[in-house]
């Protein structure tokens, strides 16, 4: 139900998303019916394109035209080539979301045991390190742990491959080792964050008046720990969840340059450096189509982590 309460709000924050971007693009210096006539073309053709593109039209009325092609799920073509821009992006976002999914998973991986250990350790030497780790994580820029992650992995070591890209479908094991150094590089930041949000969180949990009747009753230190405290300390944690997965979608665009990874971020890069706006356009509303889903889906997991929201 909170879901459907949602989800016009959703919308209209899409719409809105979408009409502030398809404005920016244009009021951006340049005309995309020279881009789209190429360098060499003339008056005639350039009026010729503008015309068979719309572009003579009133901006709203573009628009309009625009949205209501995307509601059937035809973006445009290319300006570079005429490529069908759904074509593309169908191509591309899989890349980028299996990225983001693997980023998020590493995250998780290593940030939930550094806060358990740092929440019931409080204070202590582990504490004080974890919390140093998680701080450097943060500091960190993703473009130097990158180049530092294929300095040392793919020129020394010769374990891993400096960039490219293979499909899941085509060798499992060749996808694995394209995505490790990719999906760390995108992991570190998030799962610094994840691992200080959840570890105040534990500990503001592990003083709850339920975990010392928990405890008194018997239970050991780990059911008490890893069933009942680190289960009701997720909710704050999940909202952090949300904010890093959309982080990842983002920040994916300087691991994908930097590993030569075939995703959506280096298409809007290339689409940005040729004036390419349907690509672009096409780009950002996926984008913020997928941000919208993963904060309805972080809202509907507090059902499941807190009982008192159903």
């Amino acid at each position: 139900m909170n879901l459907l309460k949602r989800l016009p709000h959703s919308l209209g924050l899409l719409l809105m998303v979408c009409a502030l971007t398809y404005l920016m693009i244009l009021l951006v210096p340049g005309d995309p019916a020279v881009t789209a006539a190429g360098e060499n073309a003339t008056a005639e053709q350039i009026a010729a394109t503008r015309e068979r593109l719309g572009l003579n039209d009133h901006i709203v009325v573009q628009f309009g035209r625009w949205l209501g092609d995307a509601l059937t799920g035809d973006l445009g073509n290319s300006l570079q080539g005429g490529a069908s821009v759904s074509g593309l992006i169908v191509d591309r976002f899989p890349v980028t979301l299996g990225l983001a999914l693997v980023s998020i998973v590493l995250s998780l991986l290593i940030a939930v045991p550094m806060a358990v250990i740092a929440a019931t350790r409080q204070g202590s030497v582990m504490d004080r390190l974890i919390t140093l780790v998680a701080s450097v994580g943060i500091a960190v820029p993703t473009f130097w742990l990158g180049l530092m992650l294929v300095i040392a992995f793919a020129l020394y070591l010769r374990v891993l491959p400096s960039s490219g890209y293979v499909p899941f479908t085509e060798s499992p094991t060749d996808w694995l080792k394209h995505m490790v150094m990719p999906a760390f590089t995108l992991a570190a930041a998030p799962a610094a964050e994840i691992a200080r949000q959840l570890r105040a969180s534990m500990i503001d949990t592990l003083e709850q008046d339920y975990v010392r009747t928990a405890t008194a009753k018997g239970l050991t230190w780990r059911t008490v720990v890893l069933k009942h405290a680190l289960k009701n300390a997720g909710v704050p944690a999940m909202t952090m969840v949300g904010l890093q997965l959309t982080f990842l979608l983002g920040g994916s665009v300087i691991v994908e340059q930097i590993f030569g990874i075939p995703g959506l971020g280096a298409l809007s890069i290339t689409a940005v450096l040729q004036r390419d706006i349907p690509v672009i356009q096409g780009a950002v509303l996926v984008a913020a189509v997928a941000v919208l889903v993963v904060n309805l889906l972080v809202d509907s997991s507090y059902r499941i982590f807190n009982p008192r929201v159903r």
